[in-house]
């Protein structure tokens, strides 16, 4: 691993904009698919199930990409892994925009969530962590978060014009190609982020996993990060068509998701400070707790444009900014040689949690042409995360003590 100290204040300065714009153009598309969902329901005579699956089995494979491409990232070097994760990305969402059967429009969820899983802000991220020094660990993450929120923000009212302006499927094909500008960042990420467990063996990878596992510390971020992935997931999904739904024009549905954005790059900054000065897992159980107060404020307020904002807005505060906090306190608890790995794994309970919100999000409405449940089960979901964070010792764990010792 290369140490902060070692790197050179202009290589560090690079990476860490490399880093920035890498999660920018990797994550803003990728989490504003919702937009579509209208659309190409209309047009392709699909029920919402069909898209919210494709959807569910992006988040699902990106979720099991993520600790694959972490460990190839600990052993190998982050600037491959992102790479290879663009260009699967690219031809993923290009795909999209050519198929019209409802069988191979779910599948390319698989290829967009291989993709994204290896060039994805988390990635990106855990790399960063690697190489500054642990006093701005949280702020750096905090600050890769950020921008990735922004891509989110410029992203969604984007796509919602390019929809309105060229028609869904030409929009897909640039967004496809928009990753191939990933490419020439990485070269700065490959100067300052070397592999960590270079060497280290599949035996090595199973001892640290088994050690996390054992750790109380880890299996509440794992199982609480769960949560987030269901928040966001069907909020990003279905808030759109929600929107259109209750008969809102459809530039709310694409603003709602861009204040979430723009709203939580205020949200990843303030959440990367906080973890400097304040105990991290309080400021996350605060977090979710927040989340639940919000959605059930909105469920009871009569919907409106006005509502619709502002819900976006204070959601946009609580959006990503459980990732630097979490991802500090893997990194906090668990150690730096095998973060990517870990850190994906946790991510992997986040996408988890992603597939059943968005697909379930589908499959209620089909049902019932309601999405009540599915807001009272985010509710509840953010009491539970709430209280499942509060158990953690913030403190190095066993295997970051075996990797000091």
């Amino acid at each position: 691993m290369t140490s902060p100290a070692a790197l050179k204040p202009a290589d560090l300065t690079a990476a860490i904009f490399a880093g920035c714009m890498i999660a920018f153009l990797g994550f803003g598309f990728a989490a504003t698919f919702g937009v579509f969902l209208g659309p190409m329901s209309a047009d392709l005579g699909w029920g919402r199930e069909t898209f919210s699956l494709s959807v569910a089995i992006q988040m699902l494979t990106w979720g099991f990409a993520q600790p694959v491409a972490g460990m190839i990232a600990d052993r190998f070097g982050t600037a491959r892994v992102l790479a290879v994760g663009a260009v699967c990305a690219g031809v993923g969402f290009a795909l999209r925009g050519v198929v019209t059967d409802p069988t191979q429009f779910v599948l390319t969820g698989i290829l967009v969530g291989a993709g994204t899983g290896a060039a994805s802000f988390p990635i990106v991220i855990g790399a960063l962590g690697k190489i500054v020094s642990p006093e701005r660990r949280s702020f750096i993450m905090g600050l890769g978060t950020a921008a990735a929120s922004l891509g989110m923000f410029v992203a969604a009212p984007a796509a919602t014009a390019m929809i309105g302006g060229i028609g869904w499927q030409t929009a897909l094909l640039v967004i496809g190609a928009s990753f191939v500008l990933i490419l020439p960042f990485l070269v700065f990420i490959a100067r300052a982020a070397s592999p960590t467990a270079g060497g280290s063996s599949a035996r090595d990878f199973g001892n640290a996993l088994g050690l996390a596992f054992t750790d109380r510390s880890y299996l509440c971020l794992f199982f609480g990060f769960f949560v987030c992935g269901f928040h966001v997931a069907f909020i990003q999904t279905h808030l759109p068509a929600y929107v259109t739904d209750i008969g809102l024009a459809a530039w709310v549905g694409g603003w709602s998701l861009a204040l979430i954005g723009l709203f939580n790059i205020a949200g990843s900054f303030f959440s990367g400070w906080s973890g400097q000065v304040w105990s991290k897992k309080w400021v996350l159980s605060g977090i979710y707790f927040a989340r639940a107060v919000v959605i059930t404020a909105f469920i009871l307020v009569p919907v409106s444009e006005a509502s619709v904002l502002v819900f976006s807005a204070l959601m946009g505060l609580l959006w990503l900014s459980t990732v630097p906090l979490t991802m500090g306190l893997v990194a906090q608890t668990q150690g730096l040689k095998f973060l990517s790995t870990l850190a994906g794994l946790v991510f992997l309970s986040h996408q988890t949690g992603s597939f059943i919100g968005a697909w379930l999000g589908g499959r209620i409405y089909d049902l019932n042409q309601d999405y009540t449940p599915m807001w009272w089960a985010a509710v509840a979901l953010g009491l539970f995360a709430a209280v499942i964070h509060l158990p953690i010792r913030e403190e190095p764990g066993p295997l970051a003590l075996a990797e000091g010792g």
